[in-house]
């Protein structure tokens, strides 16, 4: 039971990845109170906004009341004008349930029919297929949106399982009548930024899970390295305060707890400090772990807001500006940073890795140098992968382009901003896959001392996947193995961040 207006983020992901959706009893009330102010409204023969007039630029072109149904089935049919691949179907549930708990609120004046139309759809299974492209983050999402009402109205596309169909074919399969829009209601659907939210939203939910990962890739990095876990000690920490990295500190002592291999260089071992890419995790994925936490923050709000237009308040039918997701955009690109940024360190410790002089390992963590290569492309692959989430997280919130006859002239790029995201995550899931495999490797080269509970426990889902690299071998298998398991959270399983 989900509540409109008090989601929380665990309960949305839930609800992403096929949980059930529900309402408690009393939701239709403040709903059919909004639409009814509104019907009281158009009664006394006001000019309202998307309601009884044009969109945008023609809002000032007053629609007579024989037309206004035609008005909405107009604007979905027009709007739908998204192009690129689909969004994926987990994406498209959490559209369904974010629009519904926003109508859900009682602000946007539509009738309970809409947003049980909305419910059947998730109940169903039934999935709009919803071009990826096409929308800048101000009055909404308005394509993406569309495509998803085209579902309502009998037309379109939409997915049920794996099978993809008319829109018309998928209500009838699902036993769910056509909605026939009333007023304001066309515009109620297209407006808001549930697809620019569902976007970063399913980012973040990932980005936490890789986050755990590339602590996890770390601290097995530190012991393949025979690094120290002194710059881990909680006291540093402490005297800088910062939240995340004190969190992250923890995590990386924790993983590091009981390794044989870090005992036995504790005394004697001649170095004084490790490289940055070892030694400054904390620092690092402490940041990302701040950012990470005021992106929920800002996310989570956005999960229960009202971002149609107009608004019924109080009775008044109020125009204002809640479809524009600039803070959706700024949350989107803060993740990108987080993103960027640890898949840039992790690829610095594959790096040190492979580089005999810095790890003491065998150069390119394999013997018989030469005659094999071993680890020597797989870095150049994290590198690549690198470089291009480095441009990937160029800010997208700063690139408004003016659209509508400059009536919407200013605009967040929110949904670009979210969407790139998933390449982001896809590149530094392989990213970490790399580094987990070299770092599997190097901890061989300390045999028969063993590392820590968590950190063997790794080694053994690296080696379930993935055998030892004795000679040369077609490496992409091995990455893509352990990618996959990345993706899966089974390494983030493996992590505790208090």
């Amino acid at each position: 039971m989900i509540t409109p207006g008090s989601a929380g983020l665990s309960a949305l992901r839930a609800v992403m990845e096929g949980a059930p959706l529900a309402l408690p009893g009393d939701w239709r009330a403040p709903v059919e109170a909004s639409a009814a102010a509104l019907a009281a409204r158009m009664a006394g023969g006001e000019a309202l906004y998307g309601v009884n007039t044009g969109f945008g630029k023609l809002a000032s072109t007053r629609i007579p009341d024989a037309r206004l149904a035609q008005l909405q089935l107009n604007l979905v049919r027009s709007h739908a004008a998204g192009t690129g691949p689909l969004l994926p179907g987990p994406v498209v549930r959490l559209v369904l349930a974010l629009k519904a708990l926003s109508l859900a609120r009682g602000a946007s004046g539509v009738r309970p029919v809409v947003i049980e139309a909305l419910l059947a759809l998730l109940e169903a299974g039934a999935t709009p297929a919803i071009p990826a492209r096409g929308s800048v983050g101000a009055s909404g999402d308005l394509a993406p949106l569309a495509h998803l009402s085209l579902v309502l109205i009998g037309e379109g596309e939409a997915f049920i399982g794996e099978d993809v169909m008319p829109g018309a074919g998928a209500l009838e399969r699902a036993g769910i009548v056509p909605l026939v829009l009333g007023p304001k209601e066309g515009l109620a659907l297209l407006n808001g930024t549930q697809v620019s939210t569902a976007l970063a939203l399913a980012a973040l939910f990932g980005a936490e899970d890789l986050l755990r990962t590339a602590l996890l890739a770390g601290a097995m990095s530190v012991d393949a390295a025979r690094g120290s876990d002194t710059p881990f000690d909680a006291r540093i920490h402490a005297l800088r305060g910062q939240p995340g990295q004190i969190r992250a500190a923890a995590a990386l002592r924790g993983l590091l707890a009981g390794s044989d291999i870090r005992d036995s260089h504790r005394f004697g071992d001649p170095r004084v400090q490790d490289p940055y890419s070892l030694r400054c995790q904390p620092q690092v994925a402490g940041a990302c772990l701040d950012l990470m936490a005021h992106a929920a923050q800002v996310l989570e709000r956005e999960a229960n807001a009202v971002t149609d237009n107009p608004l019924v308040i109080d009775g008044d039918i109020l125009s204002g500006g809640n479809f524009h997701a600039e803070p959706v955009a700024f949350a989107a690109d803060a993740l990108a940073l987080a993103l960027a940024e640890l898949g840039a360190i992790s690829e610095r410790r594959i790096a040190l890795l492979v580089d005999p002089a810095l790890s003491g390992l065998p150069a390119f963590l394999v013997r018989d140098g030469g005659l094999n290569s071993g680890f020597m492309l797989a870095q150049v692959t994290a590198a690549a992968l690198v470089a291009e989430n480095r441009a990937l997280a160029t800010p997208r919130s700063v690139d408004s382009l003016p659209t509508s006859a400059n009536q919407e002239d200013h605009v967040s790029m929110a949904t670009g901003a979210a969407l790139r995201l998933h390449d982001m995550a896809d590149n530094l899931a392989a990213i970490l896959a790399i580094e987990l495999l070299a770092a599997a490797q190097g901890l061989e080269f300390h045999r028969p001392l063993q590392s820590s509970t968590a950190i063997e426990q790794a080694h053994g889902l690296v080696r379930g996947v993935a055998g030892p690299w004795d000679t040369d071998r077609v490496m992409a298998p091995d990455i893509a193995a352990v990618k996959a398991l990345v993706e899966h959270g089974r390494f983030a399983g493996l992590v505790d961040v208090a």
